[in-house]
């Protein structure tokens, strides 16, 4: 799943044409709530785990940087399955 069909899911209308640079909350007027729904669908789809509280607004200020955030804890999260079963 991307993020686009998530943030499609999460807001009930379809978004498309997104950018890096798109503003999660000024151009698609995101709520707390969608945040959440759209964490709860990247977490299923990536088998990452998100703590919101672990959150910096700054990741969730652009489509780019919020992918950037996911493309870490995929990263992260490879690395602790590897470490756990060497």
């Amino acid at each position: 799943m991307t993020i686009e069909k998530a943030l499609s899911e999460v807001l009930e209308r379809p978004v498309s044409g997104l950018t890096e640079e798109t503003a999660l909350f000024d151009e698609l007027q995101l709520t707390s709530l969608a945040v959440l729904g759209m964490l709860m669908s990247v977490e299923e789809a990536t088998g990452i785990s998100v703590d919101p509280e672990g959150l910096d607004i700054d990741d969730l200020r652009t489509l780019g940087s919020f992918a950037d955030y996911v493309e870490a804890a995929i990263r992260k999260e490879e690395i602790r399955k590897e470490e756990g079963t060497s």
